[in-house]
């Protein structure tokens, strides 16, 4: 057997890119449908979720995604050496319909399996937090910004295109069967080791017409769930009402507050989109205190990248019980370790001391303020039952941002 194709018979190379992708796909499509079930009992447990069913859930996922890139360089070799080939042709090509539609799932083959493993991995790289990729690149790509829209678009057209491709393998294997058992020809002992030439027939069908079937399949399967509002892009709904404005003697005009964990290694970065501050500040470059400031924070309004509704679970945040948390601090400006707020952060049921370095400008009436702080989310009883580190890391970063001006 030979390594390259002649017009009568696939040479040894393209036989192997094909069984390693068929390999490949049937591991990526038991994976994704045993990872998604495991995923489906994490957002259903009472309680928060085992540790070991969250690690296997990771795993199956890390899993699935670095088998998917394998499988996309795989794919794009795979066409790259058919190129460079010839392309031994049907032994019906005579027969007008079954030749199309065998050309044209042939089109729908190699354009699904470069497309279902680059929108997953576009989701991937979009989306924060959970499940890395073991390549050692990958989890990040070129022109893909980190976002939840970009993601779940991403996302959609995986799910929908990954239909198209296993309707295609289905109709695919069918017509190899047909051609084995009641055709009784070597379509498909031409794939198989060994070598089994065979003669095609004079007339081949064009490529023209199955590429536009194939364009016309695509597009109406992604059409089709537009129209169903798959591609609906919803904010999370929140639990409660937005916080009220609070009338302090700096009014907060904008800002950001945002905090950083890590899972499985990899870094998350969430914000809170609802919070409000009261703060009384004297302006005063003696030591001592020099004001008060009380912030409140809208629970729901957080996001957390991929993994936002878990944190809003009972073993985490638990925001259904527990919708605000609460930091309230003396202002001091210190002699060594200049201006702190010292005070405590209540979240859920556990208040505890916290001392906040920030830097402050003032000018005029509008003061720039900028902090950061670590916590151990142990303190706070959040993630009990992620007691593994590598999982879940046990700090959490929280950083802010402001610009208030003084009231009159």
């Amino acid at each position: 057997m030979t390594l390259s194709n002649t017009s009568d018979t696939y040479g040894a190379v393209t036989k192997i890119f094909h069984w390693l992708t068929v390999l490949l796909i049937l591991s990526l499509f038991a994976l994704g449908l045993l990872a998604s079930n495991l995923a489906g009992q994490i957002r259903s447990a009472e309680g928060g979720a085992s540790q070991t069913l969250l690690d296997w859930t990771a795993l199956l996922f890390s899993l699935h995604k670095t088998l998917g890139v394998a499988l996309f360089f795989t794919a794009f070799a795979r066409i790259l050496w058919a190129l460079t080939q010839t392309k031994p042709g049907l032994l019906n090509g005579d027969h007008w319909a079954e030749s199309r539609a065998a050309e044209t799932v042939h089109w729908l083959l190699y354009g699904s399996l470069v497309a279902v493993p680059l929108a997953g991995w576009v989701s991937h790289a979009a989306a924060s937090g959970f499940a890395p990729i073991w390549w050692p690149f990958g989890q990040s790509l070129p022109y893909v910004p980190k976002s939840e829209y970009v993601s779940e678009i991403a996302a959609t057209l995986h799910y929908i295109l990954q239909w198209v491709l296993a309707g295609a393998i289905g109709l695919h294997v069918a017509g190899a069967l047909k051609h084995h058992i009641i055709d009784k020809d070597a379509t498909l002992r031409r794939m198989l080791p060994g070598h089994t030439p065979a003669q095609p027939t004079a007339m081949q069908p064009g490529h023209a017409l199955p590429l536009v079937a194939a364009l016309i399949v695509w597009a109406a399967a992604i059409g089709g769930a537009a129209g169903l509002g798959w591609f609906a892009h919803a904010a999370p709904e929140t639990q409660t009402a937005a916080l009220e404005q609070a009338q302090g003697e700096w009014q907060v005009t904008d800002g950001t507050l945002t905090i950083e964990i890590v899972q499985m290694g990899s870094q998350i970065n969430g914000q809170f989109a609802d919070w409000t501050a009261d703060i009384t500040y004297d302006g005063s470059d003696e030591p001592g205190t020099r004001g008060s400031v009380e912030v409140t924070v809208s629970i729901p309004s957080l996001t957390l990248g991929s993994v936002t509704e878990q944190a809003m679970g009972a073993d985490f945040l638990d925001a259904a019980n527990h919708p605000t948390a609460t930091f309230t601090a003396a202002l001091k400006r210190d002699a060594e370790a200049g201006l702190v707020a010292d005070g405590t952060l209540r979240i859920r049921d556990q208040t505890m001391p916290l001392r906040i370095p920030f830097d402050l400008q003032i000018d005029d009436a509008t003061a720039v303020a900028q902090g950061s702080a670590g916590v151990d989310r142990r303190d706070y009883n959040i993630g009990q039952s992620m007691s593994d580190e590598d999982s879940l890391g046990f700090g959490v970063e929280i950083r802010f941002d402001l610009t208030a001006i003084r009231g009159d």
